[in-house]
């Protein structure tokens, strides 16, 4: 079973939050003026290569962007690629909370292990079930209106702020990242020995797997938890 769960705080001109799953743990604190990111700091405790740490300072490249509801908008703010993809989207997450003025938020995510390709993926927020996806391979099959819908590729998170509102736009865009990093539980991390072995795994998707840094990533070897029997 992988596990996913974010948790984000918020008082006056703060957000504060973390995600931990299986390969990571990250946290961040974005400070706003209630209109723009004034600023973005963040902390890599758990991570899977050596080179993940570094991605805190691409964070800075959001300050100064108009707060919204819009994961999809704040990506085009800036290059998703030169970031840590979890820490990017911890930070995303901590801008729509800023945006819409909300207190906390907290996403937990379960999926068991494929069967085959097959498998089934749900979500809670603030500790209420609010997505249950079939899964086969990188589409869904169930229920509607996401049947049909295939996770990989930009389609998807275009799809769910056209059609959805801010609220279920975002739970799904959460679902299906965490969807695909449950993939990751296929494979023996401690075997691979750097980032460059596994490239042709990743493509050039974040900070990490960039060209010109991805044969500077040494794997951390331990990183991994499972977390099939829960958080203890």
């Amino acid at each position: 079973m992988y596990r996913r769960r974010i948790a984000l705080e918020a008082e006056p001109g703060i957000v504060r939050g973390r995600l931990e799953d299986d390969f990571h743990r990250f946290e961040v604190e974005l400070t706003h003026d209630a209109a723009h990111v004034v600023g973005v700091t963040g902390g890599a405790v758990r991570f899977p290569w050596t080179t993940c740490p570094g991605a805190v300072s691409p964070l800075a490249q959001l300050d100064g962007m108009p707060l919204g509801r819009s994961l999809r908008a704040i990506a085009k703010h800036v290059d998703p690629r030169a970031q840590c993809t979890h820490l990017f989207d911890l930070a995303c997450l901590a801008v729509t909370l800023a945006a819409r003025g909300g207190r906390a938020i907290a996403y937990e995510i379960a999926i068991p292990d494929r069967t085959g390709l097959r498998t089934h993926a749900t979500l809670s927020r603030d500790g209420s079930s609010l997505l249950a996806w079939e899964l086969d391979g990188m589409r869904i099959e169930s229920p509607l209106p996401y049947a049909g819908r295939s996770l990989a590729g930009g389609g998807f998170a275009e799809w769910t702020e056209t059609d959805l509102d801010p609220d279920a736009a975002e739970a799904a865009q959460v679902l299906r990242r965490a969807a695909v990093i449950s993939w990751g539980r296929r494979y023996d991390f401690d075997r691979i020995s750097n980032a460059r072995v596994f490239q042709t795994q990743a493509g050039g998707a974040c900070f990490t797997f960039t060209e010109e840094r991805v044969d500077q990533g040494g794997r951390v070897l331990g990183s991994v938890r499972d977390l099939t029997r829960g958080w203890s």
